[in-house]
């Protein structure tokens, strides 16, 4: 009786185990495959990032459908798939740019441990987030696949991270390859391929890395951006309205610096407001330069 009780408890056993090797049950390569994000992502981005498809190169390396993903230029909108790339773009080498060649940020009111995004509203118009449909793909090159992963935002979508840092576009960017957003407010800055700020973590000494001159109040289109040091023209004369700098910078009323001058710093969403509106003709970067000339000389 024992014996025949034995025979069936071996047989139970040895179908239960056939069955859970059927259905993939000791097989970890699929989660393996999917890639997670794990590594420097938090619990909540590795949890997210298991929905979606990790895979290394281009877009255009991997067949993805043209006209599709962050390839259409449509920022803040869920894509099917995102690109992330290390690159440079003007001074920032390395920095992290999209499919189309678009550079893209981090913000220091964010946190990266755990993952959250503070841009909302408002803010994610001027910096719309990279955010990716669930069951999208996310193809890396040059970014190392432990150092991404997605958090969910206020809104409910899910955003992309780098080391953590939920990563965005700037809209004043209008080409593949512009910088205008390093380090406006002294918050923003291009995001390296680990997470980091590209370009180091402030501004140069004396000066500002970046400016951004918006035609329109409250920081309208179009816009230009300048970069750099000592002395530059303004592409567009006496049109600003509005303005974002890293640091301080100095604003002029003629070209080549001269005419009346004054030292900004942040934001000036109406340049009326200290008397600028509509003539700065050029901008100067290193205020240890030259000493600001009184208004008038």
């Amino acid at each position: 009786m024992n014996t025949q009780r034995f025979g069936m408890i071996t047989a139970v056993t040895a179908a239960a185990a056939l069955l859970l090797t059927a259905c993939g049950g000791t097989d970890d390569k699929g989660a393996a495959g999917t890639g997670t994000g794990q590594g420097t992502a938090t619990g909540a981005e590795r949890s997210a990032a298991s929905e979606f498809d990790f895979l290394s190169g281009t877009a255009k390396q991997n067949k993805a459908q043209p006209k599709t993903g962050d390839w259409a230029n449509a920022p803040g909108k869920p894509q099917k798939w995102v690109q992330l790339s290390a690159a440079r773009a003007g001074a920032l080498d390395p920095v992290v740019v999209n499919g189309a060649g678009f550079t893209l940020y981090r913000f220091d009111n964010d946190t990266a441990n755990p993952s959250k995004s503070t841009c909302n509203d408002a803010c994610a118009t001027t910096w719309p987030p990279v955010v990716v449909a669930p069951g999208g793909r996310i193809f890396i090159d040059g970014v190392k696949k432990s150092d991404v992963g997605v958090v969910k935002r206020d809104d409910g979508n899910l955003q992309v991270t780098i080391g953590g840092w939920p990563v965005y576009r700037f809209s004043k960017d209008l080409r593949p390859g512009d910088t205008n957003g390093q380090g406006v407010g002294g918050t923003w800055f291009g995001v390296t391929p680990n997470g980091k700020k590209a370009g180091g973590a402030t501004a140069p000494s004396g000066g500002s890395s970046s400016i951004t001159l918006s035609d329109e109040k409250n920081f309208g289109d179009p816009s230009e951006g300048l970069a750099g040091s000592g002395c530059q023209n303004v592409g567009r004369d006496n049109r600003a309205s509005s303005l974002q700098a890293s640091g301080t910078v100095k604003i002029w009323t003629e070209k080549d610096c001269k005419g009346t001058s004054k030292s900004v710093n942040g934001t000036i969403a109406d340049l009326a407001s200290i008397g600028f509106d509509d003539t700065i003709s050029s901008v100067r970067f290193g205020l240890s330069a030259r000493r600001e000339r009184p208004p008038g000389s």
